[in-house]
């Protein structure tokens, strides 16, 4: 079966599944060993995550080719930190996610990788720390791991998944559930479009954002700026990250 019907199949299968009458102790079997998964990624990724010293992540697209120019500079980004003594934080999979940890084994930090259980695309690439390998069903609480544990956030081109953590992040920063950390959005050329749109109509004609809530994110267009603004954000606190 081809990807394209194999996700038709299990989307019908979604569907109906969501109609199906069930009766209380179904309900009440099921819920309760989805609540005990759940607990149980938690413990994981925290006992995993809690010594891991300062960590930027750095997120964007599975699919981007290595050889590619934000490949490059993904894995130029990753390098560049950990010489600024931080680890690397990634899905784990392929593309972005592969670059950067890259970079990171290639420059000894730390290469941490978030990896998540999907029918297509995903799988750990092989520049993740063997102990620092961690698997995860629920995107929910692997999202609670990037901005738990992460000093920064380096956003390349990516789609949907890209803009769900970049988002993630800023929201979370908007409502004060995290500090102001900085986020890094690499390539102006690829975010101008939603930038623009962000400005036109979120704050100038519908007024659902603050004009302060531009400055969240910086744009950069090279590896060396993108670093520069996570380690000037910290010499600003006259903090370094020592592992």
């Amino acid at each position: 079966m081809d990807k394209e019907h194999a996700f038709d199949d299990t989307n019908e299968k979604k569907i109906y599944e969501a109609f199906k009458e069930k009766d209380w102790n179904e309900i009440r079997v099921n819920d309760s060993w989805v609540i005990f998964k759940i607990m149980g990624e938690f413990v994981t990724g925290f006992e995993k995550m809690s010594k891991i010293g300062p960590c930027v992540s750095i997120f964007g697209s599975a699919r981007t080719k290595p050889g590619s120019e934000y490949y490059k500079m993904a894995s130029d980004i990753a390098n560049k930190l950990t010489q600024q003594g931080f680890g690397i934080i990634t899905g784990g999979g392929p593309g972005i996610m592969e670059a950067a940890n890259e970079g990171a084994h290639r420059g000894n930090g730390k290469s941490v990788g978030l990896n998540i259980d999907l029918p297509f695309e995903q799988h750990a690439n092989p520049f993740i720390d063997s102990d620092k390998n961690i698997l995860f069903d629920y995107f929910f609480v692997r999202k609670v791991m990037f901005v738990k544990y992460s000093q920064g956030f380096v956003v390349l081109p990516g789609g949907f998944g890209t803009l769900d953590e970049l988002f993630e992040a800023l929201t979370l920063i908007q409502t004060f559930k995290i500090g102001k950390f900085p986020i890094v959005l690499v390539g102006s050329h690829f975010w101008d479009g939603l930038i623009d749109w962000i400005k036109k109509i979120l704050l100038e004609k519908e007024n659902n954002i603050s004009a302060p809530d531009l400055d969240l994110f910086k744009v950069v267009d090279t590896a060396d700026d993108a670093v520069k603004i996570i380690v000037d954000f910290y010499t600003k606190y006259t903090l370094k990250p020592n592992f």
